[in-house]
């Protein structure tokens, strides 16, 4: 009898201390959090952005009791429209995007109250077509179908200037402004001829894409990065698409832009402080579904210029260098 009791009251033990252990985490967000449904904003479901948003949520939710979700956007554009009206907490922003939205240019009339939570990854420029279309050159693009993305999207932006600076107008293209799920699915089946994307490598849908149907990647040269640089005050980065991704049999050359988490200038510090903890305390957790947390690093992340710093981030790398 003594024996069922003792192993009743280890268990009942190790059941409070759980229990107690699961209440601390959840206590210790800070008190400047509300009760109400947050969201993060992200991008469509084939992106990068939601899936590390979706992830993050429930970082969020599990660690600090918070109501987080992810929700699907057209992009960088849209996600900076969402944070800055409150409709969202968090959003992924393009590095160009953003600091047109904090500068009032761009697909921006005002400047945006909006700031930086972390320099996250580098996203690259994927123009995308079949493997067996006769298009090699975006010179080839004029008088085709080609999404150059949502409207309100990030991939936008950069499209518009990439063309410009490679002397194609964009108006010579037929462009139905689709988001990365439609694009795909229009190329699968002969309805564009081609699409722009940028997001972080790999990108899950077009990675799936590439498992079915064969594609390319056209070449961006760095003239045209170059162009684009002496044209606009946010600098690219010439980079390259390496042999393997998506089935590629050799590199191409293309550029890449850094990726911010961005949040309301309104936004209580401790709480982007918290969402700081969520972040890299689940780095590894993230990682496992989301390739591109693993690049996540506290020595880079404070490089968001000409995007401000939150004040809460400036806290939490001031605490964390200390």
């Amino acid at each position: 009898m003594s024996v069922r009791i003792t192993g009743r009251r280890i268990v009942a033990g190790m059941l409070a201390v759980l229990l107690a252990a699961s209440m601390s985490a959840c206590s210790s967000r800070s008190p400047d959090w509300d009760d109400t449904d947050h969201e993060i904003a992200g991008g469509g479901a084939n992106g990068v952005y939601f899936a590390y948003g979706d992830a993050l949520a429930a970082e969020l939710a599990t660690g600090f009791d918070v109501r987080m979700t992810a929700v699907q956007t057209a992009g960088s554009v849209d996600n900076l429209l969402r944070v800055s009206s409150g409709e969202a907490l968090l959003g992924f922003a393009q590095g160009d995007a953003a600091a047109d939205a904090v500068e009032g240019e761009g697909a921006f009339r005002d400047p945006l109250p909006v700031q930086a939570v972390a320099r996250l990854y580098d996203e690259y420029l994927h123009v995308v077509v079949r493997a067996d279309s006769d298009i090699d050159r975006l010179d080839d693009l004029a008088g085709r179908v080609v999404s150059l993305g949502a409207e309100n999207s990030g991939v936008n932006v950069i499209a518009s200037r990439v063309l410009d600076a490679a002397d194609v107008d964009p108006a010579s293209i037929s462009d139905p402004e689709l988001g990365l799920a439609a694009s795909i699915d229009a190329l699968q089946s002969g309805g564009i001829d081609g699409f722009f994307w940028v997001g972080g490598v790999p990108t899950p849908g077009i990675a799936e894409l590439a498992q079915t149907t064969p594609v390319r990647l056209l070449p961006i040269e760095q003239n045209w990065v170059n162009r684009v640089n002496e044209r606009y005050s946010y600098a690219y980065r010439p980079s390259d698409l390496p042999v393997g991704l998506y089935g590629l049999e050799e590199s191409e050359p293309t550029l890449a832009v850094p990726n911010y988490l961005v949040t309301s200038s309104g936004t209580p510090a401790e709480v982007v402080s918290d969402v700081l903890r969520a972040l890299f305390d689940g780095r590894t957790r993230l990682a496992h579904d989301v390739p591109a947390a693993a690049l996540l690093d506290r020595t880079q992340a404070i490089f968001t210029g000409p995007v401000p710093l939150h004040p809460g981030a400036i806290e939490y790398f001031r605490e964390q260098r200390d």
